[in-house]
């Protein structure tokens, strides 16, 4: 199958410092993306263009929506996983692995079953422009579960060195998570998409799905075919479910993430920089 495109990449607004973890909402039809380093949320739909959601945000980065349609939050500055309620309140569901406090969760993934994925590279606490400066208490940046049924938190896995992008595929039998660690290590780190096996709440078997250049993969989505539509330095490369690129779209900016939307989830939003942009696919 080709995915392709009609029409032009286009600019919807540019609010934010640094957009990040742009996440749709079905019932609203409208997305709601971070600004990471203004410490803002936005919120943005055809009918009303982009408005601010939430003016201090925790530094909030990544976003999903649980099985409910609630929002859930990667928030550098409370270091934890919050979730809005249906009356607006923000609730912390997890911020401690044994009582130590986790990095800087960065990205997130909801299963079906309601547990919620998510990375914890050490971003946020590395300075004070994304979050709060300060020492690492679990070491790792590892992958972790969360089942919020029964308040458990999980390393999913260890085989990670910075974790960032997270998603599952369409049966959701496997997880794929970008692992950018090339940044803090040149010459010897990953700049690769990693695909595992999910077994219970723990990943098995990594592999390297595909490497990502120029630049690293930060965040990404799946489409209900399979493709993964990943974040690079000039664009996003969309990949087959083995890998493969099989086209690539050019953006004006710096992508961090995406996210697919719409009546028929047809339309690719990218969030790059400052910006927010969209693009209606094509299957061929």
């Amino acid at each position: 199958m080709q995915v392709t495109w009609s029409g032009d990449l286009e600019w919807l607004c540019s609010p934010a410092q640094w957009a990040e973890g742009p996440v749709w909402l079905e019932q609203e039809q409208a997305v709601v993306f971070s600004d990471v380093k203004g410490n803002r949320m936005f919120r943005w739909s055809s009918g009303h263009g982009v408005q601010l959601w939430r003016a201090s945000a925790n530094y909030a980065n990544g976003n999903a929506v649980d099985t409910e349609g609630r929002v859930v939050t990667c928030e550098h500055g409370r270091r934890g996983i919050s979730r809005t309620e249906r009356n607006g309140d923000v609730t912390l569901l997890v911020d401690k692995l044994e009582g130590k406090r986790l990095n800087s969760p960065n990205d997130v993934a909801v299963r079906s079953d309601g547990t919620i994925w998510f990375t914890d590279p050490p971003y946020g606490i590395v300075g004070d422009d994304e979050g709060y400066k300060s020492e690492s208490q679990v070491i790792g940046c590892y992958v972790y579960c969360f089942d919020p049924r029964d308040n458990s938190l999980t390393i999913a896995t260890s085989d990670t060195q910075r974790p960032n992008g997270i998603a599952f595929s369409p049966d959701e039998r496997l997880l794929y998570i970008a692992d950018m660690s090339v940044v803090d290590f040149p010459g010897q780190g990953r700049r690769e998409l990693r695909e595992y096996k999910v077994v219970g709440n723990r990943l098995e078997n990594g592999r390297r799905l595909a490497e990502v250049a120029p630049g690293f993969p930060d965040g990404f989505c799946v489409d209900r075919y399979g493709h993964i539509f990943c974040s690079c330095a000039d664009g996003v490369i969309i990949f087959s479910a083995q890998g493969e690129q099989i086209n690539k779209i050019q953006v004006p900016e710096r992508v961090s993430n995406c996210v697919l939307g719409g009546v028929a989830q047809d339309i690719l939003f990218i969030t790059a920089t400052t910006s927010l942009y969209s693009l209606r696919l094509q299957y061929l």
